[in-house]
């Protein structure tokens, strides 16, 4: 929803504004090359200006860029705004005209911000938000309706950001990602299996400024092809957070080691596996100067990622493993798989439980591991990684 007129999306980062003055230009910059590769991959132009705190982008599609900005990570929240002279009458008018367009009953409210010294303007914040409100009740009165105010719960708000040379008023803020932007922090590499949790976990590294190099090692028999290509769709979900940055996939062919595990161990079976998961992905990120290795693992959630089995499935990497839903419930991560895509593709019965042995151990001790799983895991690990197949993904 957008004020009459809309000629620009204002862009709020969060974070951002906190870091030294040299590392916040650098990521604002990023931001705004990152910005304009989405509105490039949705078929959308606009002029953007950088000024401190905030971005500005210069459109006759205000609505379409605002959900744009809103899928970028960084950015906090997005408005469409029209753009008026720094006065009482401009932003008055302003603020009328889009309540005449707006208003569809109840109460309304309006929140003012002016930026800069005291005397830059003849006016405070607090008599924007009086004399525009005063012009607010007028314009609804003109439409035959009884005004309300409510400042805490109103059914309208409208806000005006007065600046030195500019001001803009909007009547919504649309939630971002937050978080930072993509590309100001190194890669790391993403073990992504098609299920709900691993392309979550993903996508909150992305959030969090990391390029992820996905890896999907294809568990052979065990998986089968609607295991594969399930894992292929979540990451093109994904893929759209990311225009301008490389997500094909790297496909790595372990139906032979899953079948040698699964006729040689028992209860132990899927930690050895996921520990040759994780040697897999070192030499990957090796050759891609990666820094860390996501999963989509929460403690407890399944027998293999109990306390004590994360401990000695670690120990088959020198690289951190991050686990950023290592603390979330089943809920939580499901709602978050449905806001950002990647529910449906998951959620497609793959058949590929049958790896998973009746009693798995869930507290397994490394040593016993070490002595149970093949000498040679780790060589077969790195030989099955060097003859990956790469599959690419279009953003």
């Amino acid at each position: 929803m957008h004020p009459p007129d809309a000629d620009t999306v204002l862009v709020r980062h969060g974070e951002l504004g906190v870091k030294s003055e040299q590392v916040r230009r650098k990521m604002e910059a990023r931001l705004a090359d990152n910005l304009a590769a989405m509105l490039d991959a949705r078929g959308l132009s606009g002029t953007i200006e950088q000024r401190r705190n905030r971005l500005f982008v210069h459109t006759d599609r205000p609505d379409d860029v605002t959900a744009a900005a809103a899928d970028t990570f960084g950015v906090a929240s997005a408005s469409p705004v029209v753009t008026v002279d720094p006065t009482l009458d401009a932003i008055e008018a302003a603020l009328a005209a889009t309540a005449r367009e707006r208003y569809e009953g109840g109460a309304f409210a309006v929140d003012a911000r002016r930026a800069g010294p005291a005397d830059q303007h003849p006016f405070s914040s607090t008599d924007i938000e009086s004399e525009g409100g005063a012009a607010v009740w007028d314009a609804i009165e003109s439409l035959g309706e009884t005004p309300t105010v409510d400042l805490d719960d109103p059914d309208l708000e409208l806000f005006v950001e007065c600046r030195a040379d500019q001001a803009y008023v909007f009547c919504e803020k649309r939630g971002g990602p937050g978080g930072l932007p993509l590309g100001t922090q190194r890669p790391v590499v993403a073990l992504v299996s098609g299920g709900i949790d691993s392309p979550v976990a993903a996508w909150k590294l992305m959030k969090r400024g990391a390029p992820v190099i996905p890896v999907y090692v294809d568990l052979g028999d065990y998986g089968g092809p609607d295991h594969r290509a399930r894992a292929l769709s979540t990451v093109e979900a994904l893929a759209a957070y990311a225009p301008g940055y490389d997500l094909s996939v790297h496909v790595v062919d372990a139906g032979d080691v899953v079948a040698d595990l699964a006729e040689s161990l028992d209860s132990l079976r899927m930690l050895a596996l996921r520990r040759f998961m994780l040697a897999v992905a070192e030499t990957v990120a090796d050759e891609h100067e990666a820094v860390g290795i996501v999963t989509g693992e929460a403690i407890g959630q399944k027998s293999s990622q109990t306390s004590a089995n994360v401990a000695v499935t670690d120990a088959a990497t020198t690289l951190p493993v991050h686990r950023p839903n290592l603390t979330a419930d089943k809920a939580e991560i499901t709602d978050l798989a449905r806001d950002i895509g990647t529910f449906e593709d998951s959620t497609i019965d793959a058949g590929c439980n049958r790896v998973a042995p009746s009693y798995p151990e869930t507290n397994a001790s490394l040593d016993r591991l070490r002595a149970a799983e093949p000498d040679d895991l780790f060589d077969r690990a790195a030989a099955c990684a060097e003859t990956r197949d790469v599959v690419p993904i279009e953003s």
